[in-house]
């Protein structure tokens, strides 16, 4: 490799790292005109139930159906590891622990951000690239205020809402698979599921949820206002925010659970 050479690939690496410095720097700023348009009172209710509803709808079926799945899969597998040590009767607290703390803020923000992340990415995405989001700005309404910050405020509701379904699910999943197959009884399995459970539990997922939600929202809302390349360029957006998305979930759930074990337990 001779000088001219090397001199063009660190002049196109530096080129490259001060635009993805440039891209942060301006999602930064987006979340941050989001963040003052809420902290003005600038919110428009009927916006905001009605993403809550759309994004809730079109991702309850699957939520709901991965839950019981999961729950199922950790009973059988659970109870069959504990009756080897004599403890079957502790598959209670093993499937109510994992959903409430990893399990079900995880996979329901995963497949959240596959079904309405994607959703939301796609609308703003065909709304840039067709100019409406310019035609909303010479009409005198803020396209952030209009299109963006229902959009986010939507993704902050409704995910916890969905998890906590989920996790419900998840629960009654393992309940029907320790009663049938491990027989072990109900009434002791609802007991055990809500002894092994305290405000430590529920406060690990919960702030895994929120911190998910507003991910989810920021990088698809991000993603799709800023889309351009017409319709190829709408789909090259919306597959970067879902695998954006789906990294930022892996990668903060890593940091959140190393923070809040070192702290809470």
């Amino acid at each position: 490799m001779d000088k001219k050479q090397i001199f063009l690939f660190f002049r196109r690496f530096a080129a490259e790292t001060m635009g993805k410095i440039a891209g942060l720097g301006r999602a930064l700023y987006f979340l941050g005109e989001v963040i003052a348009l809420i902290a003005k009172g600038k919110i428009r209710l009927g916006e905001v139930a009605k993403q809550i509803y759309e994004q809730g709808m079109q991702s309850v079926v699957v939520i709901a159906l991965t839950s019981a799945a999961t729950g199922i899969v950790l009973a059988l597998q659970g109870y069959v590891m504990l009756d080897r040590f004599g403890a079957r009767e502790k598959v209670a607290s093993l499937v109510a622990l994992s959903l409430v703390r990893e399990l079900g803020p995880v996979f329901g923000a995963l497949i959240f951000s596959g079904k309405a992340g994607s959703r939301l990415t796609a609308e703003l995405g065909a709304m840039s690239v067709n100019n409406q989001i310019v035609a909303t700005k010479a009409m005198g309404v803020d396209p952030m205020e209009f299109l963006v910050v229902p959009r986010m405020l939507g993704c902050f509701l409704v995910l916890p809402i969905l998890i906590v379904f989920a996790e419900v699910i998840g629960i009654m999943g393992s309940y029907l698979i320790a009663v049938f197959e491990a027989n072990i009884p109900g009434s002791y399995y609802i007991n055990q599921t809500l002894a092994s459970l305290n405000y430590v539990d529920f406060f690990s997922g919960f702030i895994k949820t929120i911190f998910f939600a507003v991910l989810i929202g920021w990088i698809c809302c991000y993603q799709g206002f800023y889309a351009q390349g017409g319709s190829l360029g709408v789909g090259r957006y919306t597959t970067k925010a879902v695998a954006l998305a789906y990294i930022f979930i892996v990668v903060s759930n890593t940091i959140l659970t190393k923070i809040i074990l070192t702290f809470w337990g």
